[in-house]
């Protein structure tokens, strides 16, 4: 089918598949950042439930270094506000990658039904400023 296409509609298309590919990149790295971040809630939340004389150990690679309660507790919070922050950006990421594509899906889609005039606007589009990466 792609043979058969105007070349502005195959770039489109290909510009497409990128952003497809980035949306699924981002959705991964989220879903990801989200599960540490309910892992690293839950610690600590469990944490808050434990006397702060008991004895506590933190993982550093393959070991078990025993460690303060005020240390662990600081940590755990700096890690959970970490992850709250990264988690906003990939959704703002993902939502920006999501308006390119249907914006790009829509160009195409005039593109191939009407046609008139398409060649001369194809150029520049949405993708101009800022792009898919960014903050």
């Amino acid at each position: 089918m792609q043979g058969n296409l105007p070349p502005e509609a195959q770039d489109k298309l290909e510009e497409l598949q990128d952003l497809q590919e980035t949306a699924q990149q981002v959705a991964a790295q989220k879903q990801q950042a989200e599960t540490q971040l309910n892992e690293s809630q839950t610690a600590l939340d469990a944490l808050e439930d434990i006397e702060e004389d008991t004895a506590m150990y933190r993982e550093v690679g393959e070991l078990l270094v025993e460690t303060e309660y005020d240390e662990a507790y600081d940590d755990l919070e700096e890690k959970v506000d970490s992850l709250e922050v990264r988690v906003e950006q990939l959704s703002k990421q993902e939502e920006r990658v999501r308006e390119q594509f249907e914006s790009l899906q829509g160009e195409l889609q005039q593109m191939l039904q009407g046609g008139a005039g398409g060649a001369g606007g194809a150029g520049g589009g949405p993708m101009g400023p800022g792009g898919a990466g960014g903050a």
